[in-house]
């Protein structure tokens, strides 16, 4: 019975992995050209686009869900064993008829719908099953955490917010807030479901020979408790991500704080091109950084690189070319057509292969 019930709960958890990877898909092509700051270590880094970073979120539900497919196909039946696993009953039962007993073995797991049979047990499956699903589960948490954590640090940034309804109370204390609640939904629940397979590893190692009973009580609670909690987490995942908002001109004055920095050795190039002395220009260049870093940093101003640039005769080969020079779209190296090539080449073969389940409407709703 939990064999077959495991089974239906990942059938589920994959129909609504493959509609949460379906609804992010739109919202990566939609973004796809919009050029953001990357972060390495939380600090301004090289140019990406929103959409690019969609795909990193998407690419490890993917990878969840390739998991989830395995774990489904390679789900056994224990079958009629009895209760040491040695079919002595079903033997004793069919007059010592071995061909009889595995006959009825195999018919049995053909009947309840599964593909194969555990070879060989003690009085249960081997609990290592229950292991390696919850693994599965943890995988879509974790992948979870890390696309709600980013959105959460995005809220801040004011560049990217969940869904938040009109009559939404964003915080009790303070009536201005937009905390960002579902996100941290999603990472209160995946950080409780990254921890189950730890307890299913300790119920498998503790299994005494042929069976004890202390799997029982455990497994009734980490086996429920895990998939209706990522049921939860993708219903979340899923408003989310067809509610995510972003604000470009908000994008746009962060790339703009930093890119003028950025656009240094560019500049550089095209001075040293236009027949300028690049030791010279390199000096010059590093002068006006500091200075324009020191105002940024210590007056609380906006950069005023580019514009100490625009003044000083060293880069007259470029004063009438900057502003094509800091374009944004410049920095984002094929951030765009990595989205195109990702979504042609992994997801929409993947949707298509699950399109029947993509016209399945959920019956459960999201609180906030």
């Amino acid at each position: 019975t939990d064999i077959v019930q495991i089974k239906e709960a990942l059938l589920l958890v994959k129909r609504k992995l493959v509609q949460t990877i379906e609804i992010l898909k739109k919202f990566a092509v939609q973004h796809k050209d919009l050029p953001t700051l990357g972060y390495t270590h939380y600090q301004p880094a090289q140019l990406t686009t929103v959409g690019k970073r969609c795909t990193l979120w998407m690419q490890d539900l993917l990878l969840d869900l390739h998991k989830i497919d395995q774990e489904i196909k390679d789900l056994p039946m224990r079958g009629v064993k009895g209760t040491t696993g040695t079919q002595a009953s079903f033997l004793e039962l069919f007059d010592g008829d071995h061909e009889k007993v595995k006959a009825l073995n195999k018919r049995v797991t053909e009947l309840m719908g599964f593909d194969k049979v555990i070879p060989v047990s003690g009085q249960t499956y081997t609990r290592k099953i229950d292991y390696n699903v919850l693994s599965v589960l943890s995988g879509i948490a974790q992948s979870a955490y890390k696309m709600c954590g980013d959105i959460r640090l995005l809220s801040n940034l004011k560049e990217v917010e969940e869904p938040f309804s009109k009559t939404q109370i964003g915080s009790s204390a303070m009536a201005y807030k937009r905390n960002p609640m579902r996100s941290e939904r999603v990472c209160s629940l995946a950080r409780y479901v990254m921890g189950l397979p730890n307890a299913a590893a300790n119920t498998h190692a503790n299994q005494w020979f042929e069976r004890t009973l202390d799997d029982s009580a455990i497994r009734r609670i980490y086996l429920p408790e895990g998939f209706l909690a990522v049921d939860v987490i993708l219903n979340l995942l899923s408003n989310i991500a067809d509610g995510l908002h972003v604000w470009p001109n908000v994008v746009r004055a962060h790339v703009m704080a930093e890119l003028p920095f950025m656009s240094t050795e560019v500049i550089l190039m095209e001075c040293v091109k236009a027949g300028g002395d690049r030791q010279e220009l390199h000096e010059a260049i590093r002068v006006h950084s500091m200075n324009a870093g020191a105002v940024v940093k210590g007056e609380g101003k906006p950069n005023d690189l580019m514009e100490r640039i625009a003044k000083d005769s060293l880069f007259k080969a470029v004063h009438n070319d900057l502003d094509r020079l800091i374009d944004p779209i410049l920095f984002v190296g094929r951030a765009p057509e990595q989205v195109d090539e990702f979504i042609n080449e992994e997801i929409l073969p993947v949707l298509e292969a699950n399109k029947e389940l993509l016209n399945i409407e959920s019956v459960d709703d999201v609180n906030v």
